[in-house]
């Protein structure tokens, strides 16, 4: 019997993997965060870059978390605190933060209330509103982080001195240290293209110690002058409550409360864009993984754990990516794998401060490169190349997705973080009332050439195709609230007054409906009835949510139940019967079709009628009874002379049927298999007390040999009953298409 299960080997195993992708991320992330503050918090940048990967995962592991998701520091995190950071620093007033404790203070403190914010996230269940922030917005920030990521590198892969700025690197071009940039370039390459080498040890190993034993191969030949600074002396220091008494005394602090606003506006946007992050890594892991994951109680534990991680001077963390796939990858499955992974990262912080101390400042660069140079958002790079092709509406789309990326991105590196998380917020409001404000149709179709899945003799189908204008379908899309009702009401007026007399709205695609909508169905019924016009509603499920909500206002009723239809298909066929009532009376209520007038039979004298008779068979069947089943070996037509025929089918998961087709009098069905011989393709059962003719294959045998005068004539008949369906058909296709 084995000491150790094999899932708690595959739990040790996920976590060694994860911890020794970690710390090299930790502590790259946790020197961007901090770097607005200049070298002499090189030491407190390290450590809070791996307090946050221990203490994070400690907290959610306490708070019932049990994944294969690993949390650690992340770029867009560490490029947010960076910015309050660096906001901090562009605000502050003469002393205010002379005293680098009451500065750090006031940035822990922004993370502790970004921690809070996040967890009330969770709390009150916004964990699936807050991915409702557009794509570009979204993309912006991604860009911003990425290229601010991209040029906090630039000093250390090119060993320039760190008050060297971005504009004075080209008067600093002799300080350059192009052995610095071989050991960058070589663990960028290393890293970008691992998975050619070898896939069985992570890229960021192979990036991480080929930089390293490059350097220290450059340095043992003597040529140590050359190459730029490693991280040098590293005291670990246990979390104590030191900081924790920091944070509590700035709130204590007159300076700090006349920056309340300021603290607040920035844990807000940490807190929105970090759960944000969060929530779509997490997403990302569900298809490793094939867990589900409640978004709203991960942000309470996120946010729980960021906030403790703030009282104990660590950054904040969030689903890290690249550590949760080596955990999965190397046999992590539950919390122990992240207990094991905490565990190792807090060993080598406490034991290995001496090894972590000799990592090249450009090492670090190099990873943190190709890490920016990941996180640009496909996504835009996709648009571009779109856009050199793209003409017309999908150019004009494009053009101002990118706009929005632009703008975003460049307030994010040129201006504040405050100001483009600001800008980021007044889009997505603008986005979302445009949206919103745009019509509710999403398509309107009139039924000349529509028709219903009901097939009618010739001349009743002439008479649609004729009249059908007066029948026209709206299709709409999204919300159906105050903002777009007025639209669909003048729609709906203008086409009223063209002659249409029956209007349907398909609520198939409608996701909500407000009072201002509800309303506005039940002024449309009411304008409609006055002028002596009809209304219907379609695909309306009874137990949905809208339908309660429309029964609850009072619109179910003010419809009746005899105009409001599972789908489309059943809306039109109700309008083209009152349709076709209106227009020839009750001639089509007739007790049977009669027998003259069958189009099966036209052309035939009376002489080939009296020879035929005897072969047609009366035939009388039950509603609910079926007339043949699938795959039936009988070979008959059958020409309906009273009622009417469907063919159903059950769909699949539920427990009703969808109508392929609707046979009324005048109509043949089941002439396929009387002429080529095959099993019956579907089953059709009887809607209504059914009465049939039949013409069994034996006899159509006997006519084509006694009078084949009447076997072509009949076959005629067919051919054009066929082709007839056949150009229905295409007119329905072109119309929706068109």
């Amino acid at each position: 019997m084995a000491i150790i299960s094999t899932s708690l080997q595959g739990d040790l195993k996920g976590g060694a993997a994860s911890a020794l992708l970690t710390i090299p991320l930790a502590i790259g992330f946790g020197l961007f965060a901090f770097a607005p503050l200049g070298p002499r918090y090189t030491q407190f940048a390290i450590l809070a870059g791996l307090y946050s990967a221990i203490i994070v995962p400690i907290v959610a592991v306490l708070l019932r978390f049990n994944s294969a998701v690993v949390f650690a520091p992340r770029s867009m995190t560490s490029y947010l605190i960076s910015g309050v950071a660096f906001h901090l620093l562009a605000v502050r007033t003469a002393g205010d933060f002379n005293d680098p404790s009451k500065l750090l203070a006031v940035m822990f403190l922004i993370m502790l209330a970004a921690g809070i914010i996040q967890s009330l996230f969770g709390v009150l269940r916004l964990g699936e509103a807050v991915k409702f922030i557009p794509h570009p917005v979204i993309a912006g920030f991604q860009n911003g982080a990425a290229l601010l990521l991209l040029t906090s590198q630039i000093n250390p892969m090119l060993g320039l001195p760190r008050h060297v700025t971005f504009a004075q690197i080209g008067g600093s071009l002799s300080l350059i240290q192009p052995l610095t940039l071989l050991v960058g370039v070589v663990s960028c390459a290393l890293m970008m293209n691992a998975a050619s080498l070898t896939k069985r040890i992570p890229a960021v190993i192979i990036g991480l110690f080929g930089g390293i034993g490059l350097y220290y191969v450059l340095y043992a030949l003597g040529l140590g002058e050359q190459l730029g600074h490693i991280i040098g002396g590293i005291r670990f220091e246990l979390p104590g409550l030191r900081n924790i008494q920091g944070v509590f005394g700035a709130l204590q602090d007159p300076t700090v409360h006349r920056m309340a606003p300021l603290i607040l506006a920035s844990s807000a946007s940490l807190a929105l864009m970090s759960s944000l992050d969060a929530l779509l890594c997490a997403k990302l892991m569900e298809t490793v993984t094939r867990q589900r994951s409640d978004s709203n109680l991960d942000l309470i534990r996120l946010g729980i754990g960021n906030a403790v991680a703030a009282l104990f001077g660590s950054i904040s963390s969030a689903v890290s990516l690249t550590s949760s796939h080596a955990n999965y990858n190397s046999g992590g499955r539950s919390r122990y794998a992240l207990l094991a992974n905490c565990t190792l990262i807090f060993v080598a912080a406490y034991f290995l401060t001496g090894l972590i101390a000799l990592l090249p400042y450009v090492v670090v660069a190099g990873l943190l490169v190709v890490t920016a140079i990941r996180l640009f958002d496909p996504w835009t790079l996709q648009m571009l190349r779109q856009l050199a092709t793209a003409d017309g509406a999908r150019a004009r789309s494009l053009t101002g997705d990118l706009a929005i990326i632009v703008l975003v991105t460049g307030f994010a590196v040129f201006a504040d973080l405050l100001v483009a998380v600001g800008i980021g917020i007044i889009i997505s409001i603008a986005s979302f009332l445009v949206r919103m404000s745009r019509s509710v149709v999403r398509r309107t179709y009139r039924c000349d050439a529509a028709h219903s899945r009901k097939v009618r003799d010739d001349r009743i189908m002439t008479l649609l195709a004729e009249q059908g204008h007066k029948i026209a379908v709206f299709e709409l899309e999204g919300a159906l609230f105050f903002g777009t009702a007025e639209k669909l009401a003048n729609e709906i007026e203008r086409t009223a007054e063209h002659g249409v007399n029956y209007v349907i709205l398909d609520l198939k695609r409608l996701t909500d409906v407000d009072n201002t909508g509800a309303r506005l169905l039940l002024d449309i019924q009411d304008k409609l009835v006055r002028r002596g016009k009809f209304a219907a509603l379609a695909s309306m499920p009874e137990r949905s949510r809208i339908a309660g909500y429309l029964r609850d206002i009072g619109v179910t009723a003010a419809f009746t139940r005899s105009r409001i239809f599972a789908d489309t298909d059943r809306a039109i066929e109700w309008a083209e019967d009152h349709l076709i009532l209106a227009e020839l009376g009750d001639m089509e209520l007739g007790n049977e079709f009669p027998f003259r007038s069958l189009d099966v039979l036209q052309a035939l004298s009376e002489e080939q009628l009296e020879e035929l008779k005897p072969k047609l068979r009366r035939y009388e069947f039950d509603q609910g009874q079926q007339v043949f089943v699938e795959g039936a070996e009988s070979k008959e037509l059958y020409i309906i002379a009273r009622g009417s025929a469907s063919v159903k089918i059950r769909l699949t998961g539920t427990d009703r049927e969808a109508r392929l087709v609707t046979f009324a009098p005048g109509t043949v069905f089941g002439e396929i298999a009387l002429l080529d011989t095959e099993p019956r393709s579907a089953t059709i059962t009887a809607d209504e007390p059914l009465v049939c003719y039949v013409l069994t294959a034996s006899d159509f045998d006997e006519i084509k040999k006694s009078h084949p005068a009447i076997a072509i004539l009949l076959l005629t008949n067919l051919g054009r009953e066929l082709s007839s369906r056949l150009r229905r058909v295409n007119r329905i296709i072109y119309q929706l298409d068109s």
